[in-house]
């Protein structure tokens, strides 16, 4: 079968111990994800949920490795748009390796379609997802308020 994958490697000037609670802690994720926040009790096998900050339910699956500070690995499937569910589930991977002064982080998203309206869209939203991740651990603020401003920035 076909695959559509999407990488994204970026490097935080941080330790894999603050990446890895920025990447797992309700509170710190909503800094950085848009008010989004997941529950989950992190081990393999627990249920993951991600959700939009009015409540709704964005993303679901399961947590199929989990070594911290180094690997997460997440089986994911969209809930809200039903062409985006009709997909079926993906996997998203997170990597945490140690990079000189900084830490390498780097995010793999795979669904077994292609071409996928899935993988389009986090394409779209995992570099706004992540550069405010960077942002909130290198200064404590985000660097992106909202994801889809109407007008752009001059």
């Amino acid at each position: 079968m076909a695959r559509s994958t999407f990488v994204y490697v970026t490097y935080i000037r941080t330790t894999p111990e603050r990446l890895w609670s920025a990447l797992t802690d309700r509170e710190f994720v909503q800094q950085w994800w848009f008010g989004n926040h997941a529950e989950c009790e992190w081990t393999v096998g627990s249920v993951w949920k991600n959700f939009y900050p009015d409540g709704r339910m964005t993303d679901a699956g399961e947590i199929v490795e989990a070594d911290p500070p180094r690997r997460l690995v997440i089986r994911w499937r969209h809930q809200d748009k039903p062409e985006l569910v009709a997909e079926g589930d993906s996997l998203c991977t997170m990597e945490v390796e140690p990079f000189s002064t900084a830490v390498k982080l780097t995010v793999t998203h795979t669904i077994e379609c292609e071409p996928s309206k899935f993988i389009a869209a986090v394409s779209g939203g995992w570099p706004k997802v992540l550069s405010n991740l960077k942002s909130v651990l290198e200064t404590g603020t985000a660097a992106i308020e909202d994801p889809y401003p109407a007008v752009a920035a001059r």
